[in-house]
Parts: C-alpha cells; sequence; structure tokens
C-alpha cells in the first residue's frame, strides 16, 4: 500500500509506522508500538551477547623450587580465573641447570593440575618448549564445575558474631525512643560535689551589700 495509507492505518489503531527494511524495494514497514518493538530488539540482542563469550587468557607462572604455599597461592587465582570463565595459561620456566631435571617440573605441573582439576581441564598434555613447560587450561561447564570455595563473590564472608556485637550499643544509643530520650533529657544534672562549700557564697555577697560593708 502507499505510504499515505499506512501512515492513516498506524493512526486508527494508535501505534506506530516503523520502516524495517529500508532496502527493500519497496521498503518494508511493520505497525507496530515502536516503544514496544525497541523493548524487544534490545531484549534480543541482550540474550545474543550472553552466548557470546569473548575469551580472556590469563596467564600463571611457575617454577620447579615454588615454595607449597606459592603453590596454594597461585592455584587460587587460577580458580578465581576459571570460576569466571576464563582460559588459563600455565608457564614453568628453568633456570641454569634446573634443565637437567625437567622431571621436577613435570611433578609441579602435575599437582597443579590435580588441584584445579573441579574447575578446569587442561587442553593438551604439558609439553617441554625450550626451558619452559607450557600448558592450556579451559573451564569446565557451570554445570560440572563446583562451586567456588569462597562463594560466589570470591571472598571469604565475615563473622557476623563480632561484627553484631560491636554494632549492638551503637544501635541501642541512637535508636532509642523519643519518649525516653526527653525522659533522660529532662532529668536535672546532678551537682558535681554533694557537699559544695560554696554552695551558700551568693546568699553571704547579698547580705554584705545590704548592710553596706
Amino acid at each position: 500500500m502507499s505510504l499515505n495509507e499506512a501512515l492513516a492505518l498506524a493512526r486508527q489503531q494508535g501505534v506506530d509506522l516503523v520502516e524495517i527494511a529500508a532496502t527493500a524495494n519497496p521498503p518494508v514497514c511493520r505497525v507496530v508500538d515502536y516503544g514496544k518493538y525497541r523493548y524487544e530488539q534490545a531484549k534480543k540482542d541482550k540474550e545474543s551477547k550472553k552466548h557470546q563469550h569473548a575469551t580472556i587468557v590469563k596467564e600463571i607462572q611457575l617454577s620447579p623450587r615454588i615454595d607449597p604455599h606459592d603453590l596454594g597461592v597461585k592455584v587460587s587465582h587460577a580458580v578465581d580465573f576459571l570460576s569466571e570463565d576464563m582460559k588459563i595459561k600455565v608457564v614453568l620456566k628453568f633456570r641454569g641447570r634446573e634443565m637437567a631435571h625437567t622431571e621436577f617440573g613435570f611433578q609441579v605441573i602435575q599437582k597443579f593440575l590435580a588441584e584445579v582439576a573441579p574447575y578446569g581441564h587442561p587442553d593438551f598434555q604439558p609439553k617441554l618448549v625450550g626451558r619452559s613447560i607450557t600448558l592450556m587450561i579451559s573451564p569446565l561447564p557451570r554445570n560440572k564445575r563446583a562451586k567456588h570455595p569462597r562463594g560466589a563473590d570470591g571472598q571469604s564472608q565475615p563473622s557476623s558474631s563480632r561484627t553484631a556485637g560491636q554494632a549492638t550499643p551503637i544501635a541501642a544509643a541512637t535508636t532509642g525512643s523519643p519518649r525516653s530520650l526527653q525522659g533522660v533529657a529532662s532529668q536535672p544534672a546532678s551537682p558535681a560535689f554533694a557537699n559544695n562549700p560554696f554552695a551558700n557564697l551568693d546568699d553571704q555577697v547579698r547580705e554584705d551589700v545590704k548592710s553596706g560593708s
């Protein structure tokens, strides 16, 4: 139909005339509520972006003589990355005479893989390239992956008992009822001294002024 007829049809139904395919011959339009149309398009774009995962690779460096505590820290970082659907590139470098005993490096790699096994799997077997052992680890699917040991946000939860114990006195002081606060404010302040020797000083001064002495 012509443009004027389409506009008249849209006005009758109280909606808008939206051009869908401008390059078509003739151009294609729809009679639709434009606000609702934009909302549906935004929703479709958001759903499509959920299925488009950009591959992010994080690198973790190890050594054949790494301290057990340092290895635990590296494993903790790897768990954080895998829980966020990131891939990990593990690099173990040999220095100097360490190349004579590469088996120690492979043992460290196997320990590392055993620790992160609930969260990721190696893309290929560890291999020696030059003076380094390289390895790629991909995250497991969410339904097969273990839960993060420190919660969904990757942080340990603070103790609630100590926090609650510290907050109670402040809350009691600041959240009192207006009536109770009024009662406290209306009470007269207690004197600083129970037996004040200067309590009658003003009366004595007045008597001396009257007598002219």
